[in-house]
């Protein structure tokens, strides 16, 4: 296990380069995109972490997938390593073991919104009801609530990300690797990319919705691995104790 200092979260995104693939053609799906209001002192929002270690945070949005989710936790098992699921509530809903696999297998699951919306057009309150409906699924199934949030499409703007953090204590964390696997170029081009543009520190987006996506794991991962990069959750690289290893108590609002 990595324990890093608290410091290095507060250092997130600060001096680190991000790094956006571009596609080779334009896709009909939205695009996902790293917003354009990033700030250097934003701490409320996350894409990478300085890191005193060589270890890097893969993460896997979308699911839980029935078939793919199951798929790429054997390998990860395989190999004795850690990822961070942002699961969308509403799938957790409805294949809630795999979402309990997920934890009790030392992975950490994040809030990724109830129906995947573009939450920069919603209200404040109808922000909030995404992620406190996902947050109370995932406490209900897993028995702890996600600590960390990532907006679908990346679509949340900075005063938005400032106010989640200040009422609900959930960084924003984005990313600062896109392999764009989102639009299946296939399995050894989202590989590729990784692999090319991963570093010490780094935040790695990707979806295990998709077969491509999980088909090209194993020489990401190999390949992460021969080059010295150790696997941790994104609350590891943040500097914060292990996911399971916290304990919480869901506090309900009144009034």
């Amino acid at each position: 296990m990595v324990n890093l200092s608290r410091r290095h979260a507060l250092a997130a995104g600060i001096g680190f380069g991000v790094t956006t693939l571009m596609g080779s053609s334009a896709s009909a799906q939205p695009l996902i995109r790293l917003p354009n209001d990033l700030v250097l002192s934003d701490v409320a929002t996350i894409t990478a972490v300085r890191t005193p270690s060589p270890v890097v945070a893969m993460t896997f949005d979308d699911g839980p997938h029935p078939t793919h989710t199951p798929r790429l936790l054997d390998m990860l098992r395989e190999r004795g390593l850690r990822a961070t699921f942002y699961l969308i509530g509403n799938r957790v809903a409805q294949y809630p073991q795999i979402a309990r696999r997920i934890a009790e297998e030392g992975h950490e699951i994040g809030n990724h919104s109830w129906s995947h919306p573009f939450l920069n057009n919603y209200s404040d309150r109808a922000a909030i009801l995404e992620i406190d409906q996902t947050t109370n699924v995932i406490y209900q199934i897993t028995g702890r609530p996600p600590v960390t949030f990532r907006p679908p499409y990346g679509a949340f703007t900075r005063r938005q990300r400032t106010f989640l953090n200040d009422v609900r204590s959930l960084p924003t964390i984005l990313w600062s690797v896109d392999p764009q696997d989102w639009r299946r170029p296939g399995a050894h081009v989202v590989a590729n990319r990784i692999l090319s543009h991963t570093h010490q520190g780094g935040i790695i987006l990707s979806h295990d919705i998709h077969r491509g996506t999980v088909d090209a794991m194993p020489q990401t991962l190999d390949g992460l691995t021969a080059r010295g990069l150790h696997f941790v959750t994104v609350s590891q690289i943040l500097g914060w104790p292990l996911w399971q290893s916290r304990n919480f108590r869901m506090v309900r609002e009144t009034g």
